[in-house]
């Protein structure tokens, strides 16, 4: 905040900080000191337009109507010819406008002297074909020359794509030295100083790495404000950048052992453990590009039994829908999203066909067998690939059977997108919601867990009939880097030739998990509650067999016949004249 002010020479600050450590504060503040002291145009951009409108609900104006001096200088907005709106306020001297990252008119039609880019690393990659929207909004301050202020503030993500991380490494690099209560040494405080006995991560504590003393969690608060913050590269005077992770968090917030039991939670899951490094360490995840080992994962495989594996909580289903078959892949979940593979199948036919319609909804009514004492175990979920060529048949199969969670989905590429969407879209023939599932994210969930050497959380466990076809197109892909107009883009891409079924279906079935779990699942409750049921030997699971109807069934309601001779009568006539008959 010091160097956001008039008196400094900075022009840009650059904070780059674990989640929860006052980012957001920072900018809060320095917003409340412009209106206050220093008036002018000032652009807000959030990732998105609905994290702008909740960042200006939940932050912006409770900050604004509990500060009296603010309250008198913004636009009061119960006035008629209001200048304070959601997105817009108004003050003597300047105005304040928020946006969302994804609109690329938003982030280029005014000049402004301040700009406070607040998470950069979840912004767009490319706004509406424009470019970068951290480029494009940071371009309006051009007009104010070496009167700008910018602000930029992020958790990290991944090595190579992370601005936030990108923009650090160009400022002058700040870490905050605390002294050792010991020995009085300096140090910055790192992930790699904690210890801890086996089985005691919440008594953690911290080793000096100068004298090797045992530093207690009680001792953080003298140590923080007898520190401070020292450059490492001091010879860039424009940009002053500041990095702090979660250790440095104030006693009585997440301490030391909450961190390193946090860490004994994740650190098995890579998928979970990335999220742990960057927003605890405030650290990017270097990704690992190298391809699987589709042998050595065939060489784990396993003899489940005649009945599910003890651990399983519950059975989701992944479907992809090709131009003549469909493959499904049964998922089987437990404790801490530990996998097993519990069938694999193809049916083939003409999907324009109700046939193999009829085959696949008998098979998503399919039954199991429990080592424990399960009564009706049954599949929870499906998610069905809308497809390219058949998404019609998608929606209607799926919207008759909405009550049994048996979704339509289709994949969107790209980093950072939700496996799961908040909300369905509807704008499709059939009415049905349609979700639009991160496939870049799950493949990369995906991938990190197969590369568990150890049962446990995130492990994948595979039955021993599955055979190695099925596990070349498990690992079929692999990510890499590419560079699109100076731009670095992440792809998943397979060889030419290569199928991918198997992950494809295996996405599927891990976005139905996650569309359950936004439906308020806790799958370590339910793992819970599940194991209170005893164990059951000597049971066998009968071969699934597929009847079809003697009548297929009809995919759409048919229209209602009229006799010949009868008078068509309209809807709103006959619903008059049942009123009317009532009224009598």
């Amino acid at each position: 905040m010091d160097c956001l002010s008039e008196s400094s020479s900075h022009q840009k600050v650059v904070v780059m900080m674990a989640s929860q450590l006052g980012k957001t504060e920072v900018g809060l503040n320095w917003i409340g000191s412009i209106i206050d002291l220093t008036p002018g145009p000032i652009l807000m951009v959030q990732p998105t337009l609905g994290t702008a409108e909740k960042y200006s609900k939940q932050r912006l104006t409770p900050m604004i109507e509990a500060s009296p001096v603010l309250k008198g200088l913004v636009s009061d907005s119960r006035s008629r010819d209001s200048g304070n709106t959601m997105l817009l306020k108004e003050f003597r001297g300047g105005i304040l406008s928020i946006v969302g990252s994804n609109s690329s008119a938003s982030l280029s039609s005014m000049p402004v002297r301040f700009i406070f880019l607040d998470e950069i690393d979840r912004f767009e990659g490319d706004v509406d074909g424009q470019g970068d929207p951290v480029g494009l909004a940071l371009r309006r301050t051009n007009t104010f020359g070496n009167s700008k202020k910018i602000l930029l503030t992020s958790t990290p993500t991944i090595k190579g794509f992370s601005r936030i991380e990108k923009a650090f490494e160009e400022s002058d690099q700040r870490y905050y030295w605390v002294p050792c209560p010991f020995c009085n040494a300096l140090q910055i405080l790192e992930w790699a100083q904690i210890r801890f006995a086996k089985g005691q991560r919440h008594l953690a504590h911290y080793v000096c790495v100068h004298c090797e003393a045992e530093i207690q969690e009680f001792h953080k608060t003298k140590m923080l404000l007898n520190g401070k913050w020292i450059a490492s590269s001091p010879g860039i005077r424009k940009a002053a950048g500041f990095h702090l992770n979660g250790l440095y968090c104030p006693l009585g917030w997440n301490s030391w052992g909450d961190i390193a039991v946090e860490h004994g939670e994740k650190h098995r899951d890579p998928f979970q453990l990335k999220e742990w490094i960057n927003t605890v360490l405030a650290q990017s995840w270097e990704e690992t590009a190298e391809k699987l080992d589709s042998e050595g994962l065939m060489a784990r495989r396993e003899d489940f039994g005649p009945t599910l594996p003890a651990g399983v909580v519950l059975i989701t289903v992944g479907v992809d829908v090709q131009d003549n078959r469909f493959e499904i892949e049964f998922v089987g979940w437990g404790r801490d999203e530990e996998s097993w593979s519990i069938d694999y199948r193809v049916l083939y036919g003409d999907p324009t066909s109700p046939t193999i319609w009829n085959d696949l909804d008998v098979l998503l009514q399919r039954t199991f067998l429990h080592a424990r004492q399960l009564p009706d175990f049954h599949i929870r979920a499906a998610a069905i690939d809308s497809g390219e060529h058949h998404a019609q048949g998608v929606y209607l199969f799926c919207k008759a059977r909405q009550s049994g969670r048996i979704w339509p989905i289709k994949g969107v590429g790209g980093p950072g997108k939700l496996i799961w969407p908040k909300v369905g879209r509807t704008n499709n023939k059939a009415r049905v919601p349609l979700f639009a599932i991160g496939v870049d994210t799950a493949k990369e969930a995906i991938y990190a867990r197969l590369r568990i050497q150890e049962p446990g959380p995130g492990y994948c466990h595979f039955p021993k009939e599955r055979d190695a076809e099925w596990f070349r197109q498990l690992t079929s892909e692999k990510v890499a880097t590419r560079y699109i107009k100076g731009r670095q883009v992440r792809e998943w891409h397979k060889k030419d030739g290569d199928r991918n079924e198997a992950l494809d279906c295996r996405v599927y079935a891990m976005a139905a998990l996650h569309g359950l779990t936004s439906m308020g699942l806790q799958l370590n409750k339910e793992a819970e509650r599940r194991e209170a049921f005893p164990m059951k030997e000597g049971l066998e699971i009968p071969a699934p067999r597929i009847i079809l109807p003697t009548k297929p069934k009809i995919m759409v309601p048919e229209k209602p016949r009229i006799a010949s001779g009868k008078k068509r009568e309209s809807w709103l006539g006959s619903a008059r004249d049942r009123w009317r008959e009532g009224r009598r």
